[in-house]
């Protein structure tokens, strides 16, 4: 079943449609950062205008997001075949006439934009909100801890977990209670690659100790997606820097990975050993049941009414990602307010056809070895060349591992696919991380995270 928009839809009305299809496509943390203060200037025939707030946010949406962005245009609105990126309002004869009344059934609330300048707090992450299950139970615990006594336990807090599991709302949620609480404490969430161009933009003004001095008067940090400072060696210093002036203040830090501490390679290990200093709780998948509290609550929060058959389809058929729950959730909502009508249980199975009923990713051995390069910040050849440095054997031994178990790949292919390595090689390589994984449970973490991106991306 097609979304067909009216041709009397407005640009408003369409980028809201079209931003309801990019939440469940890029993290919270990144569509709040650069999707915010954002809207289409113009419609020309097959070309959109879009306006951005600045230079940085044209620069990301045009390198990290055009594609996404083009699909989600042709699907749907085909008329539109290229998008042009421009800062600022841009004047149009048909901006300056009356903007026609919103319509109540056509327009999607995306709250995830209504974002505090200030703070970067976005005030519909809240505890009362957040669903807890067996899932995400320690991370919940230890954020509700470091929301009653900021400063003074779990510092800093790092949670860690997969893509689109709650970690950008439980972090939010401690800024808010916080803020709720002691609305005189300076708080600031940041995701990492924002709080990379802002130093970048500083070094650039020569502003550095503005910068500097900007976050080392926050009583509460929070970072998102931490594991992006990786590589970025002078980010990594100055963050180190504020870090302490921080923590020895007793000024509270929270931290979000999609891996823990130890997994992030090219992470000075002087910043590890502070990461790993204070609580480090981790956050899975959740069980069929969670993931029906989940729906029932975002719907509550959308105002939208669903058949209790057509939520129990989305979680069952949707397993490893919260997002992509809300992904499903706004699809419906789209085709229902356009459409001013309930959804059958049968419109919603075809409306949601591609995205519940495509097989599960096949892996491979390619997808294997792509996923194990990425997860450890290391390029495909070096994986594959016989390099003997351990920060290249240990994750080369992994991926031999998951060939193995996951793909039951033979032992002379596999030696074959690293360098000609001779077969025992192979077998070494499996049987040593097969009885790690029996004693380390960091490691059989890190694996279970691969395990997640090689059968989800």
């Amino acid at each position: 079943m097609e979304i067909n928009f009216p041709k009397t839809m407005n640009k408003e009305e369409l980028w809201q449609a079209i931003l309801a299809q990019i939440q469940f496509q890029v993290s919270q943390a990144n569509f709040a950062t650069w999707f915010r203060n954002t809207k289409i200037a113009e419609i020309k025939n097959s070309q959109v205008i879009i306006s951005v707030p600045n230079n940085f946010s044209k620069e990301w949406l045009e390198n990290k997001y055009h594609k996404i962005l083009l699909k989600i245009f042709y699907n749907l609105a085909p008329q539109i075949k290229e998008i042009k990126y421009v800062v600022g309002p841009l004047p149009t004869l048909e901006e300056k006439q009356p903007l026609p009344q919103k319509s109540k059934t056509s327009q999607l609330n995306l709250q995830e934009l209504a974002i505090e300048k200030e703070t970067g707090l976005n005030p519909r992450y809240q505890f009362e909100n957040f669903v807890v299950g067996s899932f995400n139970e320690l991370a919940h615990a230890a954020a509700w801890g470091v929301s009653e006594k900021p400063g003074l336990v779990y510092n800093p807090l790092f949670i860690y977990g997969g893509v689109g599991l709650g970690k950008t709302h439980l972090l939010q949620a401690i800024g808010n209670q916080v803020r709720k609480k002691s609305w005189q404490k300076r708080i600031k969430y940041i995701t990492s690659e924002k709080f990379t161009s802002d130093m970048v933009m500083a070094i650039k003004n020569q502003d550095l100790e503005t910068f500097k001095s900007k976050y080392r008067e926050v009583d509460l940090l929070i970072i998102d997606d931490i594991q992006f400072l990786a590589g970025k060696e002078k980010t990594q210093e100055e963050f180190f820097h504020i870090f302490n002036v921080l923590y020895e203040q007793n000024k509270q830090i929270v931290l979000s990975s999609d891996r823990p501490p130890k997994a992030i390679a090219a992470l000075e290990e002087r910043l590890r050993s502070r990461f790993e200093g204070g609580m480090i709780a981790d956050i899975s998948l959740p069980d069929f049941e969670t993931r029906m509290a989940i729906l029932k609550v975002k719907t509550k929060e959308r105002n939208i009414s669903l058949e209790d058959e057509i939520l129990e389809y989305i979680a069952e058929n949707i397993k490893d990602n919260i997002r992509e729950l809300e992904g499903a959730l706004n699809q419906l909502a789209v085709c229902q307010k356009v459409n001013n009508k309930p959804l059958s249980f049968k419109e919603a199975q075809k409306l949601l056809k591609k995205m519940v009923m495509q097989p599960k990713r096949i892996a491979t051995p390619k997808k294997v070895i792509q996923v194990v390069a990425e997860f450890y910040d290391l390029k495909e050849k070096e994986l594959l060349n016989p390099s003997r440095r351990q920060e290249i054997v240990r994750p080369r031994q992994i991926a031999m591992y998951l060939l193995r178990e996951e793909l039951k790949c033979s032992y002379p292919l596999i030696g074959r696919k690293f360098g000609g390595k001779d077969h025992t090689t192979a077998i070494y390589a499996t049987e040593k991380i097969k009885k790690e994984l029996e004693k380390n449970e960091n490691l059989f973490e890190e694996i279970s995270l691969i395990k997640q991106r090689i059968y989800s991306e």
